[in-house]
């Protein structure tokens, strides 16, 4: 198991109120030193989020930005894009092309491409798509093209979303032959695309870690199966996302976490990715979730659902996530209110105990795929 982070720069109001006018300002730069923390702590992956228009829930829109200045400010840690939104009325495939060729290079080697079609009809219908479904087929278009774009110097096309005169696409990647690549997946359907196209998944984990294993089990079933990957290589990798907070005491952790406006933070989440599948007992905004109990988090940390609390008991829960056969975990702490302080302390206590009981190999797995593959 491999370990990240996630990052999304949400401004919830707690925040607001404890930082006032700088609270944006404060929280884009506490997602930076929380990127810097794990690096230091020998997390993998930093993966960092594109949203457009969501008030409080996400203000990272030009994470092409931050990947960039992230990159400047780390050594090891790899950067993703978690996602790159694909269809080209939010971005044009020629953008897109550029923007991760040079990343690869100014990151030397350590950027990650994820992808996907936007999950909020908010910013679908903000950049004129008003069909949903449509972002399906757009998706299917463009990432073809998008790595053509990598190949072809002598680049054109003519398509049902976008065109282009012959064009040789700059810079050509850093990565032979280009970085890996990955597909943000909420559904059983995303789960197969991802397997035929031979791309990594980026997935949340919103309930039991139990229930992503029939998704993982067909997912690596499906890919085993793919001989002609839309990349140059196939990245079969399984990443999820959920929360943790990992101190020296559990008592503490438990504490920090109960006033992290976890439940406000999942309640927001799904008044704007209002296309995922809403799970049973999530209110229509604006009523929110109720804030977790502190006997609701002690039973769920007992079970091993929550990686909350001291090192034996945040274990207990990675142990579940790695028997679902998924093979990244990453951390969103910055996504509810926690403190900067809070989230580097965790960071580094599951640095210091956690990650290597789990992961023994310094070389990450899209590298070792990649490798594998012929590529450098």
């Amino acid at each position: 198991m491999e370990f990240g982070i996630f990052n999304s720069v949400c401004v919830l109001p707690r925040y607001v109120e404890q930082h006032g006018a700088s609270a944006e300002h404060d929280r884009i730069m506490d997602e930076v030193a929380y990127v810097e923390a794990a690096d230091k702590a020998g997390f993998k992956y930093a993966w960092v989020t594109e949203h457009h228009f969501l008030t409080t829930y996400s203000h990272l829109s030009a994470n092409e930005s931050f990947l960039a200045f992230a990159a400047a400010r780390t050594e090891n840690i790899h950067l993703g894009s978690g996602i790159f939104n694909i269809t080209p009325p939010v971005n044009h495939p020629a953008r897109i092309a550029e923007r991760v060729a040079m990343l690869d290079h100014l990151s030397r080697g350590r950027f990650e491409f994820g992808t996907g079609r936007g999950s909020s009809t908010t910013e679908q219908k903000g950049f004129g798509i008003e069909d949903s479904e449509l972002t399906r087929e757009m998706v299917a278009e463009t990432l073809p093209q998008i790595v053509r774009m990598w190949k072809d110097e002598e680049y054109s096309y003519d398509g049902k979303f976008f065109s282009m005169p012959t064009r040789n696409v700059l810079p050509k990647p850093y990565s032979d032959p280009h970085p890996p690549i990955w597909m943000a997946a909420g559904s059983p359907g995303t789960f197969d695309l991802a397997a035929e196209l031979g791309v990594g998944v980026l997935c949340f984990g919103f309930s039991s870690p139990e229930s992503l294993t029939p998704l993982v089990s067909r997912y690596k079933e499906k890919i085993e199966d793919c001989k002609n990957p839309v990349g140059g290589y196939v990245n079969n990798n399984v990443m999820v996302t959920t929360q943790m907070l990992c101190m020296e005491d559990g008592g503490k952790a438990r504490k920090l976490f109960l006033d992290a406006d976890t439940n406000y933070f999942i309640s927001i989440l799904f008044r704007y990715l209002d296309t995922f599948p809403r799970p049973a007992g999530i209110p229509e905004w604006p009523q929110t979730l109720p804030a977790i109990t502190p006997d609701q988090l002690d039973a769920a940390i007992a079970a091993g659902e929550m990686a909350i609390g001291s090192p034996e008991e945040v274990a207990k829960c990675v142990e579940r996530y790695v028997a679902t056969g998924a093979d990244q975990l990453s951390f969103g702490m910055l996504s509810t209110s926690l403190s900067l302080e809070t989230c580097q302390e965790g960071v580094e206590t599951f640095g210091k105990h956690i990650l290597p009981e789990f992961d023994k190999d310094p070389v990450h797995n899209t590298t070792k795929q990649r490798l594998a593959a012929g590529g450098k």
